[in-house]
């Protein structure tokens, strides 16, 4: 054996297989452009520019996976059904996208669910943010924790699992509380609700957190409930610079409301805009994605890796 045989191939020993984005764009095969360029106009979040291009090339092949993905799962459970003699139920194929706070996931989460609904098994597609299970600002206050917004410890994790659990039993109607990004607040009396979905997308920074353990037991998190998941993932100084772009728009336009949460960063001018903005994502954000949200991106079924154009440069898929 050659010295070079005895050293480790660092993609064979790797649970991923790595695409560059040429080498992805090729699995689309002939699967069609469904969306238009107002769908996309709709779809994208603020400050996270996406292309048609970026749909053909990325999330046409991703749908396609996805869908053959669902299928085979579909066919797993009825024949599982067959064999036990159960009656004929329904369970939803549950997604996680997971990732950094100004990453682009809600862009992600919304373009996947026009794409996979549009298949003919799974024309029944919908999404939720875990945004509505954080504890009302009230209990934030009083616990201190207004600065761990985000942080895995600021969640009404029972409910959570909960609602996931429900879910994925195939329970009718289920429904999950509503945030709202202009008070910066759960909206009490609100929900929104999901009818036994064929696939249902959940969309957020802590949804691929590990069990973890007390008193000796394993407690179930909401990554437990995903078949599949997408870690969105980009170099810390460039998720930096996309969230002080999107703080300044948004000291622009939504910040202006009377009703903004953030009502009180409106009238201050662009140098300490900037440095207000830097502050929040450093103290917050920043340390949330180190402690919490980027060491859960092995967890991940798929890495999509963007470059600092928000383009997606490479695709990581994890092995079967």
């Amino acid at each position: 054996m050659t010295a070079a045989e005895l050293v480790p191939n660092n993609e064979a020993l790797s649970p991923y297989r790595h695409f560059t984005r040429a080498e992805w764009a090729s699995l689309r095969a002939d699967t069609p452009l469904t969306l238009t360029l107002d769908d996309l106009v709709r779809l994208k979040s603020l400050n996270d520019p996406i292309s048609l291009e970026e749909v053909i090339e990325i999330y046409l092949p991703l749908s396609r996976l996805l869908a053959l993905y669902v299928a085979a799962t579909q066919g797993l459970f009825k024949a599982t059904q067959r064999f036990l003699g159960a009656e004929d139920g329904k369970v939803p194929y549950i997604i996680g996208v997971a990732g950094s706070v100004a990453v682009g996931k809600s862009t992600t989460a919304r373009v996947l669910r026009a794409l996979l609904s549009r298949w003919p098994n799974t024309p029944k597609v919908e999404l939720i943010t875990t945004d509505g299970f954080l504890l009302p600002n009230r209990i934030l206050e009083a616990e201190r924790l207004m600065d761990k917004k985000g942080f895995p410890e600021s969640y009404d994790n029972k409910s959570l699992l909960r609602f996931l659990s429900d879910v994925k039993a195939g329970r009718r109607n289920v429904c999950a509380p509503v945030y709202s990004h202009m008070t910066y607040d759960v909206v009490e009396g609100e929900a929104t609700c999901v009818d036994r979905p064929d696939i249902l997308i959940v969309e957020g920074v802590n949804v691929l957190l590990a069990p973890r353990m007390r008193d000796g037991r394993e407690i179930p998190f909401v990554s437990d409930f995903f078949d599949f998941s997408v870690y969105l993932d980009a170099p810390e100084d460039v998720l930096e610079r996309w969230y002080v772009e999107r703080f300044r728009r948004l000291q622009q336009t939504a910040f202006r409301d009377p009703q903004s949460y953030f009502r009180v960063y409106a009238d201050l001018d662009a140098e300490e805009t900037t440095r207000v903005a830097k502050d929040i994502w450093t103290r917050i954000n920043l340390e949330n994605l180190r402690q919490n949200i980027a060491p859960t991106r092995p967890r991940a079924s798929l890495i999509l890796t963007k470059d600092a154009d928000h383009r997606i440069e490479e695709v990581a898929l994890r092995k079967l």
